[in-house]
């Protein structure tokens, strides 16, 4: 083997001599690059030197010694693998042992009855689930029901059964019978009033029928009493007359409280009927089981109002009123949008625009049937601050009452920290339609937020019932 070697003087370069390939110096050897635990493959490095290189011998023993380091490392290697694998057979084998876990005993999900509701949505072991039914119905089974261990209800199924309280036709002369809970109201015709209808609309009894009408005079019932003819008459009659030519003559009850002053007999009529009296109650109210009260009837829950798609019925005393709430139209900046029937929310307005953010943000429209003559003061309405989860909410309200017509009659005071409340303060006669605007103005730390603004509508009735 010959080699070459190249020398650089100061004058420039040139060729050497070839010089033939001398073994290296005595005592000189291959040296191997440490191979640790960094896993990087071992490195040679060989001393040339000038006109020396590696016998065959030396070369050969450098392979081998190589090919031992790499031994090693795999050895190495393939004992890690081994314990890994043995340790997750190990974990494998115990999980596959070990007793699964129960499952969490459960029943079948439960619904609620046809024309009833269900309170409850937990179906674990010992969790209850309650029934009830609307009204009209009456509920057959069970009204609790529990989930017990073994995956099954307690109880029967529920139902709900109507009550058919008008099933026996109670209304006389025409009059129209309502299904109630466990019990019926008549709605009469005009001429015809009582629980069942049963009586004729007279408020006076006629001129004639005192001496004419046989219903409202009869004759007395006497009898000899020691030589003595002894004379009475029936309850709600009074003897008119002598004792030998006199008549039982029908009692007026509601002219005789009336003029005595006494209690009232009836919430509004009072109808006099031979022998006694009933009470009668204006069209759109319904006599209630004392016989003297009345009760307004709910034309809305009872579908018997005419109200046009697209409005909305709402019940008052003794009828009902339409209603379709408009969102304010558009001006400048501001707008307002439709989120439910009765809520506006205003659109989101410019960042430089201060009369859009000082608008109101919301818009809700209420509606309150009031009786004529209410005592005051009277709370009609309150108004709160909902604040989102995780916001901050202001720290302090104002109300206020921002409009409407008959605004003497009202104030706003504050009722707890977070709540406003409207008081009627003045009695208001009906019937009459009043309107108010409450707003609640929400700050943090002294610096506006948001306005909210309630628009009311009060339809005060003609009755004080």
């Amino acid at each position: 083997m010959r080699g070459k070697i190249q020398s650089q003087g100061a004058q420039g370069t040139s060729d050497a001599a070839e010089l033939p390939c001398q073994p290296p110096p005595m005592g000189s050897r291959l040296a191997p690059g440490r191979s640790g635990s960094t896993g990087r493959s071992p490195s040679l490095s060989l001393s040339l030197f000038p006109q020396s290189c590696l016998s065959r011998q030396q070369l050969l023993a450098a392979i081998r010694q190589m090919q031992q380091l790499l031994k090693g490392q795999e050895t190495r290697f393939s004992e890690g693998l081994r314990t890994v694998r043995s340790r997750l057979s190990t974990i494998h084998a115990s999980l596959a042992k070990a007793t699964p876990e129960p499952p969490v005993a459960a029943c079948p999900a439960l619904q609620a009855p046809v024309d009833g509701r269900k309170f409850g949505t937990k179906y674990l072991v010992d969790h209850e689930i309650h029934f009830a039914c609307d009204p009209g119905f009456q509920l057959l089974g069970s009204s609790t029901r529990i989930c017990q261990a073994n995956g099954s209800w307690t109880g029967q199924e529920a139902h709900c059964a109507e009550i058919s309280e008008c099933s026996s036709s109670p209304c006389q002369n025409g009059g129209t019978c309502l299904e109630g809970l466990n019990h019926f109201k008549c709605l009469c015709p005009p001429q015809w009033t009582g629980i069942t209808c049963q009586y004729q609309v007279q408020t006076v009894p006629p001129t004639w029928s005192v001496t004419d009408d046989p219903a409202f005079s009869r004759q007395p019932r006497c009898a000899q009493i020691a030589q003595t003819q002894q004379c009475s008459c029936d309850p709600g009659f009074h003897m008119s007359g002598t004792a030998s030519n006199g008549i039982c003559r029908d009692l007026n009850e509601c002219e005789v409280y009336q003029q005595q002053g006494g209690p009232r007999l009836c919430a509004h009529a009072c109808v006099n009927i031979p022998g006694s009296f009933h009470c009668s109650c204006p069209a759109g109210y319904i006599l209630l089981g004392d016989g003297k009260s009345c009760e307004d009837i709910d034309e809305c829950s009872l579908s018997q109002d005419n109200c046009t798609s697209g409005s909305t019925c709402i019940n008052t005393g003794g009828g009902f009123q339409c209603v379709t709430p408009q969102c304010p139209s558009a001006a400048g900046n501001i707008s307002y949008v439709k989120t439910s029937p009765f809520q506006c929310e205003r659109n989101p307005c410019p960042m430089e625009s201060r009369s859009c953010h000082q608008a109101p943000k919301t818009i809700s429209f209420h509606y309150l049937p009031l009786p004529s003559k209410l005592q005051t003061p009277a709370p009609l309405f309150r108004m709160a601050t909902a604040v989102a989860p995780g916001r901050p909410g202001p720290d302090s309200l104002r109300f206020g009452i921002a409009g409407g017509n008959n605004r003497g009659h009202f104030v706003v005071q504050r009722s707890d920290r977070h709540t406003g409340e409207l008081l009627l303060v003045q009695s208001l006669q009906g019937p009459r339609t009043i309107h108010v605007d409450v707003d609640m103005t929400e700050y943090l730390d002294r610096v506006f937020q948001a306005k909210h603004l309630s628009k009311i509508t009060l339809f005060v009735s003609a009755y004080e019932f």
